[in-house]
């Protein structure tokens, strides 16, 4: 038997060959990300006498592409979780740390778990590019929440309080918000409170009419009535509104982005064969039903329920030891936390609508009634929530 240990980095790894009791077959040497070296790894590989197995670490989408090639070459590999290769017993009170080190530490890792290492499968293109338009959503919502705390900060100097004027909903076309586009063109205060109230009435409606809001009169008299009585702290100069004005558009544009992804990753999603099943279940809508297919994947590398509620971190572990028997049992938080991220809004979504015939809300009701913390029993029902409710049966592949 031939273990392969090969540490990843970015455009090079480390690769180490060696068999039991310690016999090396090849010291670490590097090895670079191009078609020419990656196939002559895959040949020295497949030259070796016995049954050879590789693993490596899940490095980001650095491991991708010599996971891929290795794989095509019908080359047994393995890719594991980092924290079992830190965790990986060490014969050594130093603690020193190299490539070359960290290459050799994985492959006596693959002969000590040989029999229990899981055969790398490549994900199929489409689950790969939800996968990628999740996490490049998660990155602008970040950056339009940014923008929208700093386009909120502005708006208190010259017109404060102005977003708590609008509950309207995200315009479903684009995804903007009626409050931005409104200080986009109302940057001041005096841009209201200037006019007279049947004025900015027959303005404020050419606006809403414009922009495809719904106009109600009773609104703009109160947005009138806010604008003469709050104080701004900045004159109504040419600089300051150009500022929100800018400001505002830099949140559009965001928002934008977020809605084209958005959109895109329901086409996407909607191409796999749990798509209706998913849409299915209660409190997951256009929005969070592909980014919990994105998260999860494929269903086929969980053999049992225990295996998704571990790999969402929702998984509980005892700690006793002699006299003493833990009573509280926190989460792990091993797993992907953009999944329990998911998780928490759906959670979210039955908190406000509750639904009384659900049986996760029934959970969640009965856990609450119980003095239990929020995060306690919204953390629970989220284990709950994969484990059982009938219809998310198409999480294990029995």
């Amino acid at each position: 038997m031939n273990a392969v240990g090969i540490d990843v980095s970015k455009g090079k790894s480390m690769v180490a060959i060696l068999r039991p009791f310690g016999e090396v077959v090849a010291v670490p040497y590097e090895v670079s990300h191009t078609d020419s070296e990656l196939d002559q790894l895959a040949k020295v590989i497949k030259k070796l006498p016995g049954e050879t197995r590789v693993v490596m670490e899940a490095t980001g989408v650095y491991f991708e592409p010599i996971a891929r090639r290795l794989h095509e070459h019908g080359i047994f590999v393995s890719v594991v979780n980092p924290m079992l290769i830190s965790d990986f017993s060490e014969n050594t009170l130093r603690k020193a740390k190299t490539d070359k080190k960290d290459a050799v530490k994985i492959a006596n890792y693959a002969l000590s778990s040989w029999l229990d290492l899981v055969e790398y499968k490549p994900e199929e293109d489409l689950r790969r590019s939800l996968k990628a338009l999740n996490r490049q959503l998660k990155k602008v919502a970040k950056v339009n929440t940014i923008l929208k705390n700093n386009l909120i900060s502005l708006t208190d100097t010259t017109f404060p309080g102005v977003n708590k004027l609008f509950s309207s909903p995200e315009r479903e076309s684009d995804g903007h918000l009626k409050w931005v586009d409104f200080v986009a063109k109302f940057p001041h205060r005096d841009t209201v409170a200037k006019l007279t109230l049947s004025a900015f009435k027959k303005k404020y409606k050419s606006w809403c009419e414009k922009n495809g809001y719904y106009y109600r009169e009773k609104e703009a008299e109160q947005i009138h009535s806010f604008a003469r009585s709050c104080v701004a702290g900045m004159p109504a100069e040419d600089t300051f509104c150009l500022l929100i004005t800018k400001a505002a558009e830099f949140v559009n544009a965001a928002i934008e982005n977020a809605n084209d992804l958005k959109n895109e990753m329901n086409r996407v999603a909607s191409m796999l064969p749990q798509y209706d099943v998913v849409m299915n279940l209660y409190g997951v809508g256009k929005s969070v039903g592909p980014q919990l297919m994105a998260e999860i994947g494929d269903t086929r590398r969980f053999h049992n329920r225990r295996a998704i509620t571990a790999y969402f971190g929702y998984d509980t572990v005892p700690n006793d030891s002699g006299q003493h028997i833990s009573k509280s049992r926190p989460i792990t938080k091993k797993g992907s936390s953009s999944l329990r991220r998911t998780l928490f809004i759906i959670m979210k979504v039955l908190l406000v609508t509750q639904p009384t015939d659900n049986p996760v809300y029934e959970f969640i009701d009965k856990k609450r009634s119980e003095g239990k913390n929020y995060y306690s029993y919204m953390t629970a029902a989220s284990a709950k929530f994969l484990r059982k409710i009938p219809t998310c049966r198409w999480v294990i592949n029995n």
